[in-house]
């Protein structure tokens, strides 16, 4: 089995890192910086950064704090908010991110995903998908844009089969209903669009306690888990949950 990946997310607005439930109250945290340079002391597989208001505020990314952010780390960074174009996508490998994730601009022109494989590799386009429980989609699921602002007319697991054809190398998925709560990832659209599609898929929001990564890591079929909450404030560390993942018999990544 190969090993499974442990990513924390950064959630970023106004140069802060930040976090709500359910995309929503959002508190300041602590400078996204400082915390990049604890978490891959830790030993954090890779790093995934956030501008999350940069779409629904029409503006590009924060270079700057990206930049500040690769000198600190020598893992994988994946960034995304507001990366509408090729030339946003240069601009963000140019300042130290290894993957790029397109979200609401992708839903937008879809065409951004296979552009940006074209000129830089899959491998380095990530789609992420923000998908809300709806019974009236096909999948039971539904894709909201916009930071869970905005809902759309895509089914949840049309658009993660779409998006592969399109040339993405990954999927980030985050449930909405799930985010924040810590009460366990959603493990039925997580199992669902891993077995659908043939690329990795990352599971993401509510992961509260390692035996919740454990959870998505096997049943859930993910290839990777997003955490960012149970390590902002649970009083979890990277080690503490890989520990537990060792001993549960799930390959991961030990330093």
């Amino acid at each position: 089995m190969l090993q499974k990946r442990i990513i924390i997310c950064l959630d970023v607005r106004d140069g802060k890192t930040t976090k709500g439930i359910k995309f929503k109250g959002n508190v300041d945290i602590g400078d996204p910086v400082e915390m990049a340079s604890e978490y891959y002391r830790q030993g954090v597989d890779e790093l995934v950064f956030y501008d999350i208001t940069a779409s629904s505020e029409k503006r590009g990314i924060m270079i700057d704090v990206v930049e500040k952010v690769a000198e600190q780390i020598f893992i994988p960074f994946c960034v995304g908010g507001g990366i509408a174009t090729a030339a946003d996508m240069r601009a963000v490998l140019l300042a130290g991110a290894e993957k790029i994730s397109v979200n609401s601009q992708a839903v937008k022109n879809p065409d951004i995903i296979s552009e940006g494989a074209g000129l830089f590799g899959r491998q380095c386009i990530v789609l992420g998908m923000d998908a809300a429980a709806d019974s009236e989609m096909p999948s039971g699921y539904r894709v909201v844009i916009n930071g869970g602002r905005t809902p759309t007319q895509l089914d949840a697991l049309e658009w993660a089969l779409r998006a592969e054809k399109l040339g993405a190398g990954e999927i980030v998925l985050n449930s909405i209903d799930a985010d924040g709560t810590r009460d366990g990832y959603e493990l039925n659209i997580t199992r669902m669009i891993s077995e659908a599609v043939g690329i990795p898929v990352v599971a993401s929001g509510g992961a509260g306690t390692s035996e919740h990564l454990k959870d998505v890591l096997t049943a859930g079929k993910a290839d990777a888990a997003l955490i960012a909450s149970m390590v902002h404030f649970g009083g979890y560390t990277v080690g503490s949950i890989k520990e537990y993942l060792v001993k549960e018999g799930v390959p991961v990544r030990i330093v």
